[in-house]
């Protein structure tokens, strides 16, 4: 874990893009896209249909590995409004022993218009004065913590362009990466991502690298 401050609070950054706030004892994910692969295959695009245990495999693991007792899912939790329905038993066993575990919550997106299995589903909540919703609020001035765009910071090194997740942070907002197994990205510093996290002084992506935290600055208000 890469620990780290925001809001006054203490964060840690977990490998595979989760987050983690131990005063709450709560692991925050967001876009787990359960039942990616199971919507494309019924338009005829076969892919490997084990996305769902995937991601709710290293959910298990990075539960285990902090003891959260809470979990915060921040929105497009499955891809489709059927998508709770097409779960296999497996993975729907998988899924009904975490939200049995914990104090699971489904914050609703953009791709949720179905019922949810287990847990409690909101819109949006407010948790020791931090806003968790699924899409960030332009203008928001109260912290606020959120998914939607699978963030990604691309370097380029030695001629190679090299991509990876990551959290992009102002003063006010953190937005993370997608969780789910099957998920693209959009580049951290494209327009619309400076757009959801205004106001700010400056906008960075936050990479965990080898234990330490690093940051790359994305966007820097004008003097």
């Amino acid at each position: 874990m890469v620990p780290f401050s925001f809001a006054g609070e203490e964060m840690a950054l977990l490998p595979g893009n989760a987050l983690y706030w131990p005063r709450e004892s709560a692991l925050l994910v967001a876009d787990l896209h359960l039942e990616k692969a199971s919507f494309y295959a019924r338009f005829g695009q076969l892919l490997p249909p084990y996305d769902s245990r995937e991601t709710l495999a290293r959910v298990a693991a990075a539960i285990r590995v902090t003891g959260a007792r809470r979990v915060f899912c921040l929105g497009d939790n499955f891809h489709d409004a059927d998508g709770a329905a097409r779960l296999e038993p497996h993975a729907a066993g998988m899924l009904d022993a975490l939200t049995c575990a914990t104090d699971w919550v489904w914050v609703a997106g953009n791709h949720d218009r179905g019922q949810v299995p287990g847990g409690t589903a909101l819109d949006e909540l407010e948790v020791a004065g931090l806003i968790l919703r699924h899409e960030a609020l332009a203008g928001e001035r109260r912290p606020e913590l959120s998914g939607h765009y699978h963030p990604q910071f691309k370097l380029v090194t030695r001629g190679r362009a090299i991509r990876r997740p990551c959290t992009v942070a102002s003063e006010r907002k953190l937005i993370l990466p997608a969780f789910g197994a099957l998920t693209g990205g959009m580049d951290a510093a494209d327009p619309a991502i400076i757009a959801a996290m205004q106001p700010a002084r400056a906008v960075d992506a936050l990479l965990g690298v080898q234990g330490k935290l690093v940051q790359y600055p994305l966007w820097r208000a004008a003097a």
